[in-house]
């Protein structure tokens, strides 16, 4: 494809958001040209087989948003991207075929500052390939109109700040459910988190071997301390307990009052270990009204059932808006079957939470 010249740009498509692809292979730079060029609201205004080529069109034609594949020849994708948002942050969607949920690739180019992230789809189909045009065109409109920033230790502190002053309970946790979309959620939710703040027990899922590797970059950038769960670890304020890949994660009360992890390789529930039901309905039978369940983005609705256990113990129960939620099925179960006191994004989740659990006494 042939960029549209500077000139061309300004007067022509000045009201659309103004797309560069970055792909090496001319079919899929092709693909995804038609895909964006049928929207009203956006155009592709060049494409780039390399990285070199690119940088010189950002030049010359200033993008709205970029996107960008992760295999391409001389510099891959993730370098490129790192390289972008150092001399020139701008939005960026990837799309390549080795994003998967969780996977160190996808990680790391979220930590890197891509807005989106979309996987290739074999289009063998009709079906497949309008599933894949609206997944990429969404995904291009929301990092466009949506701020964003590199992630940035500094200004992550500055936001947990922010909580420095409350005083928790020593005996008040929170309990955190995710799916589709949730690596990023989650971050969001925990950026926000001061270094002392009640413990949370996670369920994501994820696959087994991406859990440990997940938790080790949220421990890099949060200020709580992030670890994989393991069985029968003491629960303690300021740490972050994610349930491993192979294993629900459940909570119990000692009998001298202590709460600990447990681990769990029993039948998968809604399809999932872990389950997010599963953490959740141990925590409204063990932690009652001391208790806060969090349920984020996710396709299915794993969580509803146990949020609402939760609720009914009287602990306070928050979950995604769906403005903000990748998938927006596992939060609006659960508010369908009233589970939920109250819905957000996830940084407006975590101040919701925290403001609450410091009312309480012990």
């Amino acid at each position: 494809m042939t960029a549209l010249t500077a000139s061309a740009v300004t007067a022509g498509i000045k009201d659309f958001i103004k797309v560069l692809i970055v792909d090496d292979s001319p079919t899929m730079q092709l693909v995804l040209t038609q895909m964006i060029n049928q929207q009203p609201d956006m155009r592709v205004i060049g494409a780039a087989s390399e990285p070199s080529q690119a940088r010189e069109l950002i030049k010359a034609l200033n993008p709205d948003v970029l996107t960008l594949d992760v295999e391409m020849p001389g510099m891959d994708g993730i370098s490129f991207l790192e390289k972008i948002m150092t001399l020139r942050p701008m939005p960026v969607v990837m799309i390549s075929s080795v994003f998967e949920e969780g996977s160190a690739k996808a990680l790391r180019a979220k930590e890197l500052g891509a807005c989106e992230l979309v996987q290739k789809r074999h289009l063998s189909g009709r079906e497949a390939l309008y599933a894949m045009a609206e997944e990429v065109t969404t995904k291009i409109r929301k990092a466009q109109k949506h701020a964003w920033r590199m992630p940035n230790k500094t200004a992550k502190s500055t936001l947990s700040n922010s909580f420095a002053d409350l005083v928790f309970p020593e005996n008040c946790w929170i309990m955190l459910g995710a799916s589709t979309g949730g690596t990023e959620a989650i971050k969001a939710f925990l950026d926000q988190m001061p270094a002392h703040a009640p413990a949370i027990l996670m369920a994501q899922h994820m696959p087994e071997g991406f859990t440990t590797r997940f938790a080790s970059r949220l421990n890099d950038s949060c200020a709580m301390t992030v670890m994989e769960a393991s069985h029968h670890q003491a629960v303690r304020p300021g740490c972050v307990y994610l349930a491993p890949g192979h294993s629900h994660l459940l909570v119990r009360r000692r009998s001298g009052g202590e709460v600990v992890t447990e681990l769990s390789q029993g039948p998968e529930v809604n399809r999932h270990r872990p389950a997010v039901d599963v953490l959740f309905k141990s925590a409204a039978e063990q932690l009652g009204r001391k208790a806060a369940g969090v349920l984020l983005t996710g396709m299915g609705k794993d969580g509803a059932e146990g949020l609402l256990a939760m609720h009914q113990k009287g602990s306070y129960t928050v979950a995604q808006d769906e403005a903000s939620s990748v998938v927006y099925g596992m939060p609006k179960a659960a508010v369908l079957v009233n589970a939920v006191d109250e819905q957000g994004s996830p940084a407006e989740l975590c101040a919701k939470v925290l403001t609450r659990l410091a009312t309480l006494s012990n």
